[in-house]
């Protein structure tokens, strides 16, 4: 049985995901990739495509940023259009962003299946927008792919057990086919004069950081006090909020060891997450990478749905608190053990595909 699956991305992190994802649905069916554009920005979504050798997607929206209400309802409009023309089998989304969430809507009112990769995730704080997207769209679902027992635990514990399946993280087999490359290819650390294990490496993108400007400022004043350098790439929207802080902060910054440098490509990234001597984030993916690339890793949030690096002594959460993240920067050492996390051994997208075709031979019988 062949089947025709449209596939919804938007975002990095859903482009990297969907480069292991391809790989392996198009060895066997018809995949569409739809990319919405919610990241529209060259260096935060082409140059994913273009570096990591995926095909195009057939399908590019070009909808851009806006308010959630604004940016989801067009991604709504837009992506029923597509589906009323394609007429796919399934609809798969990845993960929490607003592309999951029209994705979602959208083919669950024309009674189209949704597979929700990277499903049963909870922060339990619904200030997040990604916390309501991914519970939203884990109800709207028919077969969830989760990374964890405790993600499928979530979703038990919100009376979703029938179609759980348990089958790895599909970034741990986007990473497996990028770190050899990224050592190759990537000439990040030369044209920055960096040497390795000789500086940190933040990233500070999530709405609850960079438009709450008081978190904004404690996180920048400890980076300024931490005195180490410090490479920052800067998400279009928190180089906007940086203008906001006000003059004397952004001039101390730019006096700082901080290097703000514009939003890099995937391999280079990854080229620069494994030489650093420790990581700051916000982001859910790179706390991911950061575990599996062994490379300590301090969370700007006050709670991670990654719980199970938190567990495992790799990562500790500060939140926007100035003493917190220098305390960690000078102190935090992670336990000598790594235990293997969410099935990271490259097999994920073919487990995926795998658990799709079960369950629309099962959808098909009934």
């Amino acid at each position: 049985m062949k089947l025709k699956i449209l596939s919804v991305v938007g975002t990095r992190p859903e482009f990297i995901r969907a480069n292991a994802m391809s790989r392996a649905l198009r060895e066997r069916h018809c995949e569409v990739l739809l990319n919405t554009g919610q990241h529209y920005d060259r260096e935060m979504s082409s140059i994913f495509f273009e570096e990591l050798g995926v095909p195009p997607p057939e399908i590019s929206l070009g909808i851009g940023s806006d308010t959630h209400g604004a940016q989801t309802g067009a991604l709504l409009t837009a992506i029923e259009r597509v589906l009323l023309n394609e007429r796919p089998d399934a609809v798969v989304v990845h993960g929490d962003t607003n592309s999951t969430l029209a994705g979602g809507l959208a083919a669950v009112k024309l009674h189209i299946p949704v597979i929700h990769v990277e499903a049963g995730l909870r922060s339990f704080n619904k200030l997040m927008p990604e916390e309501i997207n991914r519970i939203v769209v884990d109800h709207v679902s028919s077969l969830w792919l989760c990374p964890s027992e405790i993600a499928a635990e979530n979703l038990r514990r919100e009376g979703i057990v029938e179609n759980v399946r348990i089958v790895g993280d599909l970034m741990a087999d986007a990473l497996h086919l990028a770190s050899a490359r990224a050592k190759l290819t990537s000439r990040i650390l030369t044209q920055l004069g960096l040497s390795p294990q000789r500086f940190l490496l933040a990233t500070v993108h999530r709405a609850e950081n960079t438009d709450d400007l008081d978190r904004l400022s404690q996180i920048l004043e400890a980076f300024i006090e931490v005195d180490e350098e410090i490479i920052f790439p800067v998400h279009p929207r928190t180089r906007h909020c940086m203008t906001l802080i006000g003059d004397e902060l952004f001039n101390r910054v730019n006096k700082s060891r901080i290097r703000l440098v514009d939003p890099l490509g995937y391999l280079d990234m990854l080229m620069l997450e494994q030489s650093a001597r420790m990581i700051l984030t916000d982001s859910g993916g790179i706390q991911k990478e950061a575990y599996w690339l062994g490379v300590p890793c301090v969370t700007l949030r006050d709670e991670t749905e990654w719980v199970e690096t938190v567990i495992n002594g790799w990562n500790i959460l500060v939140g926007a608190n100035k003493e917190r993240i220098i305390s960690a920067v000078k102190t935090f050492v992670p336990q000598p053990f790594r235990p293997p996390l969410y099935q990271s051994d490259g097999n994920t997208a073919a487990r995926c595909v795998v658990e799709i075709e079960r369950f629309m031979v099962s959808r098909l019988r009934r």
